[in-house]
């Protein structure tokens, strides 16, 4: 019945940045950008990875994010990567924060950055069986 995760829905503060960030660093490719003369709404951008799309939805003078991080709400995107240290790398000489630097888990190693916004977005390296 269900199949899967068709896109996620982000609200940044700058479209234009947001797109760039996804696009020029995390490797996305830009699919569409559809302009919507519906105020507050100027348009969606839609940025994929591999089968994963996120919908950037541009939005005039967006309200800022919560500083509350145990809210209702839904937390966070995970992205996974083939090298933990290789990614982190370039991401750091590329600017990018590094919120929670790598740390190994049992099957897996994990870290958080900042994206657009502020807000973190997980790298996972999964180890194979």
């Amino acid at each position: 019945m269900f199949k899967r995760v068709d896109h996620v829905e982000i609200i940044p503060g700058d479209a234009g940045e947001c797109t760039r960030f996804f696009t020029d660093i995390m490797g996305f490719r830009l699919k569409e950008h559809i302009k919507i003369d519906r105020p507050p709404m100027k348009g969606v951008i839609f940025v994929e990875l591999n089968g994963t799309v996120i919908e950037i939805i541009d939005v005039a003078n967006p309200a800022p994010p919560s500083a509350e991080p145990w809210q209702v709400s839904y937390k966070r995107i995970a992205i996974e990567v083939e090298d933990m240290d290789k990614a982190i790398d370039f991401l750091r000489s590329k600017g990018v924060k590094i919120i929670v630097p790598p740390m190994a888990l049992a099957d897996s190693k994990r870290a958080e950055i900042a994206g657009p916004d502020g807000l973190s977005i997980e790298l996972r390296e999964w180890f194979s069986a």
